[in-house]
């Protein structure tokens, strides 16, 4: 998806490889070497979007920096709690297809978000509670049932080197490490706490319809009061375009009251911008920092985007400016 300039095109290739994933010590994803003594996580099968992610990168967005991080940060959060790592520790965001891996040591893993079958070698595992893990062990994760994003927590973390105080992977910037295949391999770091002593956790229920809270502005008076009706009095479905980046909305277009380019300015989370065809798109977790479509509002909690399939409606709701 195209997010603000279409020379973001292209963005989700970039990052180094493990030159030799044979070989016991081939550096990891980011760069770094991975040493089989200190445990390491062994992708088997890498899913359609497996990328490593944390808390993100807060704060650096005067350097042209995104924020990043996890798209449901709650989600992995909990994941982290319940393998007793710290809430900010790097695990996996796996996207709709699920994925195969291999723990070289003993280990608790959870996993939190969509609906997905788990199983631990021919074990049956559920989601929202610590799973054990022996070495050696097979972690399977199938397709999403409901939703389109799990987040799996390893005891320890995965110890990737950071960049820019993160280990998370930002798809637009190529920061951190690449999107993970076949034959990678994450170290493992040391585990601090012991899993959390529950039996189940209570994952939000799936939702056909999305609502958002929008704040108008800045660029609001760029659009006729035909538009600002539409955007908050007609519903739209997630496009099968949308990404990381942003959700693409498709739906009834919003006309402009102002003709012309907009010098590039900057961008936040959440906010809606109106690209050329008139249908809005949210900018999420690796949203670029400037735009030059102008941004008609900005979306409270994106969150519930997350989960949303193609197809899901999105309604948006006041307050108004």
């Amino acid at each position: 998806m195209a997010a603000g300039r279409p020379d973001h095109d292209g963005a989700l290739r970039r990052g180094r490889r493990p030159a030799h994933p044979t070989d016991p010590r081939h550096p990891g994803p980011a760069g770094g070497v991975v040493s089989p003594a200190a445990g390491e996580l062994q992708v088997l099968r890498a899913g359609a979007l497996t990328t490593v992610q944390d808390l993100g990168r807060p704060g650096l967005a005067h350097l042209g920096v995104p924020r990043s991080g996890a798209l449901d940060p709650a989600a992995l959060r909990l994941a982290n709690r319940l393998v007793g790592n710290p809430e900010d520790a790097a695990g996996l965001e796996i996207t709709l297809t699920g994925c195969t891996l291999r723990l070289t040591r003993a280990a608790a893993v959870a996993v939190t978000g969509a609906e997905v079958d788990v199983r631990v070698d021919q074990r049956p595992g559920d989601t929202g509670r610590p799973l054990a893990v022996p070495a050696g062990g097979v972690l399977r994760l199938g397709p999403a049932r409901t939703g389109v994003r799990s987040w799996l927590a390893v005891s320890g973390g995965l110890d990737v080197p950071p960049v820019l105080g993160s280990r998370a992977t930002d798809t637009l910037s190529g920061l951190g490490p690449p999107p993970l295949r076949d034959g990678d391999r994450l170290p493992l770091g040391t585990p601090t706490g012991p899993p959390a002593p529950v039996d189940l956790t209570v994952a939000p229920p799936p939702v056909d319809e999305v609502r958002l809270t929008l704040r108008l502005g800045p660029r609001d008076d760029w659009f006729t009061p035909a538009a600002l009706e539409r955007l908050l009095g007609t519903a739209y479905a997630v496009s099968p375009l949308s990404n990381r980046v942003g959700a693409r909305l498709a739906g009834a277009p919003l006309p402009r009251a102002v003709a012309g380019e907009l010098p590039s300015e900057g961008v936040v989370l959440g906010a809606v911008q109106v690209p050329a065809d008139g249908q809005p798109l949210v900018f999420l977790a690796d949203h670029p920092t400037t735009g030059g479509y102008p941004v008609i509002g900005v979306v409270a909690d994106v969150t519930p985007l997350a989960q949303a399939r193609p197809g899901t409606t999105v309604r948006f709701h006041g307050p108004q400016r």
